[in-house]
């Protein structure tokens, strides 16, 4: 929940976004938003924009992220800005894990 100081991981319970994604919201308030992100390979986040900076970093796995029209591959221990707006999205190389950071919360991944 919002605020919580101390976040169990074994107590989240994961989300099935479909297609081979698997989302947990970990700790937030109002400012800031932690989110891990596990793909099967071949999973796709599809392009998209939200009015949130995002900052993605490759716990394990290789994902082609595009981002504002310009594709890389990226491999753990990358991290990746994505600005207030910017269209972003990708395609799983090898079955990984993403945490990503959003600035202020996504209200859209919770249930408050």
């Amino acid at each position: 929940m919002k605020g919580d100081r101390w976040v169990y991981y074994k107590d989240i319970v994961p989300q099935d976004m479909g297609g081979g994604v698997t989302r947990r919201v970990l700790a937030y308030s109002d400012d800031v938003m932690v989110v891990e992100n596990t793909f099967e390979k071949d999973a796709v986040g599809a392009l998209h924009s939200h009015p949130h900076t995002q900052i993605t970093y490759i716990v394990s796995g290789a994902f082609e992220f595009c981002i504002d029209g310009e594709k890389h591959v990226v491999r753990t221990g990358d991290t990746l800005l994505k600005t207030d707006g910017v269209e972003h999205g990708c395609v799983c190389l090898e079955p990984g894990v993403l945490i990503d950071v959003f600035a202020p919360y996504r209200e859209d991944f919770v249930e408050d």
